[in-house]
């Protein structure tokens, strides 16, 4: 059977999806807050950016992938108007209750799909911006979820991809001390779950850089590709077209 990680772990493909569904089970009701500590409210900066960058207009169809929370798919959903459509997908059905949720308190009526990223249950050309926020790190076949998300975007369309990257070198001592000993220490603290966010501390080193992640996108005949580094590199925002 092949591998793939797990954080520093390998394991087998057929695994990874059950693992990184625990992990989620196991930190969505404490998902937002524990962001916010994390990252110091930074995270909603990061979005709004995202959002700012996909200059999503009334009436067009916008997907949003692995959106648990719901964070951008609101702030779509405002922006499409009534004549436009958003939905909102993740892998993970905890997650998604809770995006669901936000929705309502929102006022919107929420537009959800459980479904995985490596096999989108959506016509080809569908969709005029789909976006991934931190999201992409935690799929097996970071390719295959390309791919797919370039058949349903229409022709013109865009894809915008949120996550952490690899931050400044000369930062990544103190980024280091910071992800393995004050994020387990968060977790355990606020979401009675170190193991979680060791996880998650640990995907981010394995998760490809910002020239490789560019790189597989243009893999996947996206067009135009280009990044901007956030926060000194601690977060990318990837940004190609299906043209």
């Amino acid at each position: 059977m092949a591998e793939t990680h797990f954080g520093f772990s390998k394991v087998e493909e057929s695994e990874k999806a059950r693992k990184v569904a625990e992990v989620f089970h196991s930190v969505a009701k404490r998902y937002d807050l524990m962001n916010d500590l994390m990252s110091g409210g930074l995270h909603r900066l990061w979005k709004a950016f995202t959002v700012a960058e996909a200059r999503v207009r009334p009436g067009e169809r916008v997907l949003d992938i692995a959106g648990g929370t719901g964070g951008l798919a609101i702030a779509f959903a405002k922006r499409v108007g009534a004549s436009g459509e958003v939905l909102l997908t993740d892998i993970n059905a905890s997650m998604l209750t809770v995006g669901r949720d936000r929705m309502l308190d929102h006022g919107l009526v929420p537009r959800v799909v459980q479904c995985d990223a490596e096999k989108l249950p959506f016509p080809a050309n569908r969709f005029d911006v789909v976006t991934v926020a931190f999201g992409l790190r935690n799929m097996t076949h970071k390719e295959v979820a390309l791919r797919e998300m370039y058949r349903v975007l229409r022709p013109g369309g865009r894809l915008l991809v949120l996550e952490f990257s690899r931050v400044y070198k000369p930062l990544a001592p103190l980024y280091d001390l910071y992800s393995f000993k004050v994020l387990p220490l968060l977790g355990r603290l606020v979401a009675k779950d170190e193991g979680s966010y060791r996880y998650l501390a640990e995907s981010i080193r394995v998760h490809p850089d910002q020239e490789t992640v560019k790189r597989m996108m243009e893999e996947a005949s996206f067009e135009r590709v280009d990044y901007f580094n956030l926060t000194a590199g601690v977060v990318a925002l990837h940004k190609g077209y299906k043209l």
